[in-house]
């Protein structure tokens, strides 16, 4: 079982954004800085589960566990439905995605168990703002 923790950030809701992946996995760790361009915080927090699931299935980690410490992102894959329109397609694409694993887990954890997604996050953002 591989342990992803994932975190998506944005520095101004709507402003430059970042997502972070943390994979643990028989003693290695894997770290992605992804940066996301201009979204609000809960559109970062879905691109960065669905940059994680599709770097997961391109691994071939199909046991996978994910940590999350949003609440909508969380929320929304165990009850498979999303309150406002413009987070159905997210809600659509990371469906898809969990479709192709062969055993998938995802847990609600509090933002001091997330720190490691959440600097990569941010220095997603960081690293956006150095180009600029």
């Amino acid at each position: 079982m591989i342990d992803v923790y994932f975190d998506g950030a944005s520095a101004g809701n709507p402003g430059l954004s970042g997502a972070g992946i943390y994979i643990n996995h028989h003693s290695k760790e894997e770290r992605q800085a992804i940066p996301l361009g201009v979204l609000s915080n809960h559109e970062a927090e879905f691109e960065a589960f669905i940059h994680a699931l599709s770097y997961c299935k391109n691994h071939g980690y199909l046991e996978v566990s994910f940590r999350t410490d949003s609440q909508l992102v969380n929320q929304s894959i165990e009850k498979g439905f999303v309150k406002r329109k413009d987070y159905q397609n997210y809600l659509e694409r990371a469906t898809k995605l969990i479709d192709e694993f062969n055993l998938f887990f995802i847990k609600w954890i509090p933002s001091k168990q997330n720190k490691n997604a959440d600097e990569l996050a941010k220095k997603a953002i960081q690293d956006q703002l150095k180009q600029a």
